[in-house]
């Protein structure tokens, strides 16, 4: 499985932006896929994760209120809306997809990744 993270970029406080993660491959038995992020000198948290077929989804703490996880499952693609964005959810996002069966916050139970996209909000 290939994942195709884009859409980051350069914004201004309270500006809204929507990464997009398109994958590719052997999706075949892929149920959950997620974005994590890391901030400079940060470890890697948990952003959102959602259920491929339910689309059941779950938020992290850094997730919850402003951001919106969704999936276009035609085109193999989920999305990640960022609204009110603030120079704290400045960071590398990266998306990822796995075989397991949770809507998981661990990076480990996440086979495939994709590489990162910026996104660098100005205060």
């Amino acid at each position: 499985v290939q994942l195709q993270a884009s859409g980051g970029g350069l914004v201004q406080a309270g500006d809204s932006l929507t990464l997009s993660c398109a994958a590719s491959g052997r999706t075949f038995g892929v149920n959950v896929m997620a974005w994590f992020r890391q901030a400079p000198g940060k470890e890697r948290e948990f952003v959102a994760a959602i259920g491929w077929g339910s689309g059941r989804t779950y938020y992290g703490d850094s997730g919850k209120g402003r951001f919106t996880i969704s999936r276009d499952n035609a085109r193999n693609t989920v999305y990640l809306q960022m609204n009110s964005l603030k120079p704290e959810d400045m960071a590398v996002y990266s998306c990822t997809a796995g075989r397991t069966q949770l809507l998981s916050t661990l990076e480990y139970q996440y086979e495939y990744w994709g590489q990162g996209t910026q996104v660098t909000v100005s205060s």
